[in-house]
């Protein structure tokens, strides 16, 4: 008997320890009854025994490193036993009632019905594996992202715990309670109440989301168990409802449990967001006092925008993986984008073309919801409407601009990267709709241009091709689908969507076509996935989380799910999201490393070909060569402040008088020489000079001045160095002094102050010493002698040439130069017949020399003979200049006592001797103003040119070229995309 007390105490206490397992807690035996206990251990009544520790298992089945793996605690589960006590009363009641063997029979069978029950409610939940199709990948990733800790704390204490187990000791303690404990029903009614409150206590133990999670999975489980047995034994059982109307019940039961277990999905993947947040709002402060590294996504997106500028040469083509999103003209392509992204950022219009170029958007987590374009600082923050709005105008602009003339679409790729909590990291390419007819208004060859990029993009092996189509207008009438069946036949890398089936539903008479379509058997394109999204009511004023909770309220109505037309993995946008995403990376992982061996060999051979034509030259690309010819630019501008103020000065003075010694000569000297006296040719030369200052001469002075800086500019940009020279930076140097001088204007204000100083020049008429007497003839000398020569010249080409010429060169004279000829020797005699004749001929003059000359049968004409004679008496009066110049070398005695008592006459000389002394003050003042103030303005002047042209890369590829140059530009891209390239694989695998 006390062995068989012994084996039945063992059985409850087994099946006790049995309904525990799965749940962290102590055991508590001590709460066994006290007949099993005793009868248990009778001899060892203070023993304790070990039992293994039980252990709680959380299969890792997530994919995704994020978080880190929270891992449970091990909970050592102690057995023991208290020390034994008289149970009297019990042994009293046991004899008196004889119900001992009852409350055995009641306890063994009690236990046996227990475990019976465990066994039934373990079978009773549904096996995972045949219901992932219901679960979104993430959830069995929910390892990672709950915290089991906070889970652990949340759980009962084991006071708690204990009552899962049956109080023996009341029953001992109170009659009434063992009477109860034997009240109308079976005798192992109370093994079975022990059982319902264990799983009443384990319901309340599972509490939270997962335990939410287990119980919906055990609904779903009953839900389809039911179904089966409605459907196989529908023909043997008469039910009131049909099997029809059953199973539809049945089917709805489930949808509406779907579509909870989908809101919990969301409402913990919201909390897992908001966390995520926060952590990363703490890294973006610096709180931890490190530098975050850049994210995956960004790392390739920067490969891909490299990429985008590079010209594939040697055959190494661009076939890493991007989402390449094509459809029919407003077919939702970007309304997709826009619910992926989770902001409205592209401009919308009613029917008309809206995307004009490629717009790649590169989505990755951050913080805070914030797009910013590659070429901008600027973030525009999508949770404002105003910051909304600018990104939409700004996104249409640059669509535009891109846009050239005369044509409809552009082939420039936008790039726009979109960072938020909770996005899911790709990288996508919306392409101009695909369309079948050319509007007005639109380029001949818009539709062929459309097809070209479309096909551009696509025909990148490894670039998943995001098939949009309508489903609110016939399937007939889609063009894109044959577009993307001849790019990818066997459908490896597509995903379809189906658009608008809200309005699909209500128009289209047979929903089974909806069916056909998501089943790929109306097309005959294949893909790996089909969708179908709601993409809003198509009012543009929506927003994001009203189009989501219309399309959430759509397909928990709608038949086409109620009917199992749609798997509920099919639908939304957040499913597609998901799917594209990982799809993405996994072409990502399978092609990145390829295409980095494609990039390697050609960095190989581009290396090689330099070695071999420029084996003693640096590889220098184009910003580099820039940046080395603005150095010399700037050397050779700074060189311009050490040319010596003598040179300056030489080159003003001289400079300035080959532009104003005709007019002093013509306008001044020769009209106050013909004067009758001295002091009324001084007279004259002062009028005439404070004329020539007003008006002219300090306009010609500013006007040399700048000739003169830009013909030294000039000089030192264009000048050899030696070996040095690299004659590649010739066509940039002379773009960069074009567009200075063009730029460069001279200070308005030196006129004015220039003119006071000559004035005052021209008027001193001191002259001090006989040095400066001499320099003045010696000045005259050679001007006169200058004027005499050009018009000895002008003469002998009026003339011809004389007899030498004529017998050694064998030349003859013109008719023309004959009569003129003549003319000559006719006024010649006039002249030495008056030495003192005036400068014009008087008309009874022209008629005797035309009479002399018509009596010899010369014909001439009047206004001949007066041009012959000017160039013959400016000939006579330059000699006789000279002759006067070389009397006045010992005049200075003279002019010292103002020419008193003497028939020698110098004013000429003082004349000549202000002139001299005028350009020399000038060509002083005119270099100080070009050392002091604009030689540094022409060097801030190229500063800005170079600025200019460092920014305009246009300017840089038209100045920069040649062989050389396009080889060190090729070499430094392939170079960067590797490097980016062996960088990114890196960070994968670390992710991994």
């Amino acid at each position: 008997m006390w062995r068989t007390r012994a084996a039945a105490a063992c059985v409850i206490c087994r099946s006790l320890a049995n309904s525990s397992c799965g749940i962290k807690r102590k055991s508590p035996l001590q709460n066994l009854h006290l007949v099993s206990r005793s009868i248990h251990h009778p001899y060892y009544p203070s023993a304790k025994f070990q039992r293994p520790p039980l252990r709680i298992s959380i299969q890792q089945l997530s994919s995704l490193n994020r978080l880190p793996l929270h891992k449970t605690k091990l909970l050592n589960v102690k057995h023991g036993y208290q020390s034994h006590r008289n149970f009297w009363l019990a042994r009293l009641a046991s004899r008196l009632l004889r119900v001992r063997y009852l409350i055995l029979g009641s306890a063994v069978g009690g236990g046996y019905t227990a475990k019976k029950t465990y066994e039934q409610w373990k079978d009773m939940i549904p096996d995972l594996e045949d219901y992932k199709w219901i679960v979104p990948d993430f959830i069995w990733e929910l390892d990672e992202l709950v915290d089991i800790e906070k889970l652990l704390k949340a759980l009962p204490d084991a006071d708690d715990l204990a009552k899962l187990m049956p109080d023996f000791e009341k029953i001992g303690e109170s009659l009434a309670s063992l009477k109860g404990f034997l009240s109308p029903g079976s005798p192992g009614e109370t093994a079975f109440r022990a059982t319902d409150q264990g799983y009443d206590n384990d319901k309340q133990f599972k509490k939270g989301l997962l335990g939410e999670l287990i119980l919906l999975q055990q609904q779903i489980q009953q839900h389809e168990e039911e179904a089966r047995r409605a459907a196989g034994f529908s023909s043997q059982q008469k039910r009131k409802v049909s099997d029809k109307e059953k199973i539809d019940q049945l089917q709805e039961e489930l949808l509406r449990t779907q579509l909870k277990y989908q809101r919990m999905l969301e409402r913990l993947e919201k909390e897992n967001k908001e966390l995520r947040k926060l952590v990363l709002q703490r890294d973006d402060k610096g709180i931890h006092q490190r530098k975050l590294k850049k994210s995956l996504i960004d790392m390739y997106s920067e490969v891909l925008d490299i990429l985008s500028d590079y010209d594939a040469s040697y055959n190494t083509q661009d076939h890493l993986p991007r989402v390449v999103v094509v459809g029919d003209q407003s077919a939702g392509k970007t309304s997709v984008l826009e619910m992926i992204a989770q902001a409205r950022i592209f401009p919308r219009g009613s029917g008309e073309m809206m995307t004009r170029s490629p717009v790649k958007v590169t989505l990755s987590e951050g913080p805070h919801h914030v797009a910013l374009f590659k070429d901008s600082s600027r973030e525009f923050d999508l949770t404002k409407e105003e910051d909304l709005a600018a990104l939409r105008n700004e996104i249409e602009i640059r669509m535009r601009n891109s846009v050239k003339e005369g044509c409809t679409v552009s082939t420039e790729t936008i790039s726009l990267s979109v960072k938020g909590p909770g996005l899911q990291r790709m990288v996508l390419v919306d392409l101009p709709g695909v369309i079948s007819t050319v509007t007005s208004g639109m380029a001949p060859d818009t539709k062929e241009t459309i097809f070209s990029i479309s096909k551009a993009y696509m025909q990148n092996p490894n670039a998943i091709i995001l098939c949009i189509q309508d489903g609110s207008v016939d399937a007939e009438r889609s063009i894109v689908t044959d577009l993307v069946s001849q790019m990818d036949p066997q459908g490896k890398r597509t995903i379809f969507v189906l658009t608008k089936v809200d309005l699909a539903e209500k128009n289209v008479a047979s929903p089974n076509r909806i069916q056909q379509i998501i089943e790929g058997k109306l097309f005959p394109m294949k893909a790996l996935g089909y969708f179908a999204v709601v993409t809003g009511k198509g009012n543009s004023s929506e927003s994001i989380e009203s189009i989501k909770e219309y399309e959430e309220e759509f397909f928990q109505n709608s038949k086409l799910l109620k009917t199992s037309m749609l798997k509920a993995h099919q639908v939304t946008t957040k499913n597609l999201s998901l799917a594209v995403s990982d799809c993405f990376w996994k072409m990502v992982r399978e092609s990145v490393e390829q295409q980095a061996d494609a990039f390697k060999a050609t960095r190989f051979n581009l290396e090689t070909e330099w070695k071999n034509n420029y084996p003693r030259l640096r590889e220098l690309d184009r910003n580099e060569l820039f940046e080395k010819a603005k150095n010399e630019i700037l050397d050779e501008v700074i060189s311009l402040t050490q040319v010596t103020p003598k040179h300056w000065e030489e080159m003003l003075e001289k400079t300035l008088w080959e532009r104003v010694s005709t007019h002093v000569i013509e306008n001044i000297y020769l009209p106050a020489a013909q004067t009758a006296n001295s002091g009324t040719f001084n007279t004259t030369v002062d009028i005439k000079l404070k004329q020539w200052t007003d008006k002219q001469l300090p306009n010609k002075a500013v006007e040399v001045a700048w000739e003169t800086l830009q013909e030294e500019f000039s000089r030192f940009m264009t000048e050899k160095k030696g070996k040095e020279h690299d004659d590649i930076f010739d066509k940039l140097k002379q773009a960069v002094k074009e567009e200075t001088i063009k730029r460069h204007k001279w200070n308005e204000r030196a006129e004015d102050s220039l003119r006071v100083i000559q004035h005052n020049a021209l008027e001193d008429r001191s002259i001090s010493d006989k040095q400066q007497w001499d320099a003045a003839i010696h000045f005259m000398e050679e001007t006169l002698q200058s004027r005499l020569k050009d018009t000895e010249s002008v003469i002998e080409d009026m003339v011809g040439p004389d007899w030498k010429k004529r017998w050694l060169h064998w030349v003859g004279r013109t008719k023309e130069q004959n009569i003129r000829n003549e003319t000559k020797n006719e006024l010649e005699k006039l002249i030495k017949c008056n030495e003192d004749h005036p400068a014009y001929l008087a008309n009874d003059e022209v008629t005797t020399v035309r009479k002399n000359l018509e009596a010899r049968g010369v014909a001439v004409d009047p206004c001949l003979i007066k041009d012959t004679w000017h160039q013959i008496y400016r000939r006579y009066f330059l000699k006789s200049a000279l002759s006067h110049c070389n009397l006045c070398r010992r005049g200075f005695y003279y002019y010292q006592r103002h020419f008193v008592d003497s028939e020698l006459e110098c004013n000429d000389i003082v004349l000549f001797w202000r002139i001299q002394r005028m350009l020399a003050i000038t060509a002083n003042t005119l270099r100080q103003q070009l050392t002091n103030t604009e030689v540094r303005r022409l060097e801030k002047n190229v500063k800005e040119v170079l600025e200019d042209f460092a920014e305009d890369n246009e300017k840089k590829v038209m100045l920069l070229t040649g062989k050389r140059v396009q080889l060190a530009e090729d070499l430094k891209k392939v170079r960067e995309i590797q490097e980016k390239l062996e960088a990114f694989i890196e960070a994968l695998h670390q992710e991994k």
